[in-house]
């Protein structure tokens, strides 16, 4: 898939700013059909980061939403801040 097809929007509450605070990971909103690898190439593509793991769930609403883990060597909140969360 093409990365920007996969990755809908940054997921943006109270806990997925904390999340970015706490374990270094960033939230997204992704197609249903993306797999976890998908998620993974996207994002390091996108924002030029290594990943480190994906989790991902459906939403009640239908939504695939998923918690990518950075690795250590950069930090989720620098990412935050280039998108403009912080």
């Amino acid at each position: 898939m093409d990365p920007q097809q996969v990755i809908k929007r940054v997921l943006v509450t109270q806990d997925a700013v904390a999340l970015i605070e706490r374990e270094n990971k960033l939230t997204f909103i992704v197609d249903l059909r993306a797999t976890k690898r998908d998620i993974k190439t996207a994002v390091e593509r996108i924002y030029e980061v290594k990943v480190d793991r994906v989790n991902t769930l459906i939403t009640p609403l239908g939504e695939k939403k998923a918690y990518v883990k950075l690795s250590p060597e950069y930090r989720a909140s620098d990412i935050a801040t280039r998108l403009g969360i912080f």
